[in-house]
């Protein structure tokens, strides 16, 4: 007699843990992938909106400029990550002007930690729910492990009262079982891809917006370094030739 041995047919006649087991790991999947595609597009968007800021800035223009527009945005939540911690810094140094700090390290010192608080609120805003795609990776084979030995468990405990165990009356209850090992890895193999693409790029993002971060602190230093009087915020601009 065949016996139908179809992935359907298989959960549909698991036992309730095992079933219970399987829906919870594909709703794990479901929800990593929605993960993954958020995440996907979502860096997308912030190394497109990085470059897009960091033309813009090397191009020459005024830094109060840059500031009000990337003020404006800010209000809006509109902006590149690397757009807000601009302005973070700058928001700190001309404050310090205005309350006449003329110390040229106290006014670096005041931007530069602004900067970096602001850079790490936009890295924790990045790397959200990567922490879930690591969770989803690494807990469901184990949890597609216990759904099988759970399976297989039911499976022998029903054999048991049969006077004549057979391959035939064997095998459904142990392919029943392995499916749930089966859908752990459906769900895992993927969200490990994601993290490690993912950790990846933001390894990059990082990089460059600590890359900025000297790079703009430099060019405060060689304004309130300047010979004679302390230039006026009004007239600090990135007009400064930038090679790379």
């Amino acid at each position: 007699m065949n016996q139908d041995f179809s992935i359907f047919t298989l959960v549909t006649q698991a036992s309730f843990v095992v079933q219970l087991v399987m829906a919870g790991l594909l709703l794990a999947s479901l929800a990593s992938w929605t993960v993954i595609f958020g995440k996907l597009f979502g860096l997308r968007r912030v190394r497109g909106e990085n470059d897009e800021f960091e033309r813009d800035f090397w191009a020459g223009r005024n830094l109060n400029e840059l500031y009000a527009d990337a003020s404006k945005r800010s209000v809006d939540g509109r902006g590149a990550p690397m757009e807000r911690i601009f302005a973070s810094g700058m928001r700190e140094f001309l404050k310090l002007r205005e309350k006449r700090v003329l110390d040229a390290g106290a006014l670096l010192d005041g931007a530069r930690r602004a900067m970096r608080a602001s850079f790490q609120r936009e890295i924790d805003a990045v790397e959200s729910n990567l922490s879930f795609l690591a969770s989803v990776g690494s807990v469901s084979p184990y949890v597609g492990l216990f759904g099988t030995v759970w399976g297989i468990m039911h499976a022998f405990v029903g054999l048991s009262n049969m006077q004549q165990v057979t391959l035939a009356t064997v095998a459904p209850g142990i392919a029943e079982a392995l499916v749930a090992t089966a859908i752990g890895l459906f769900a895992a193999i993927p969200a490990v891809i994601a993290y490690n693409r993912f950790a990846r790029d933001i390894d990059r993002i990082a990089i460059q917006l600590e890359t900025f971060i000297e790079e703009f602190s430099n060019i405060l230093q060689r304004n309130v370094g300047a010979p004679g009087p302390a230039p006026a915020a009004a007239t600090v601009s990135s007009g400064f030739a930038h090679s790379r």
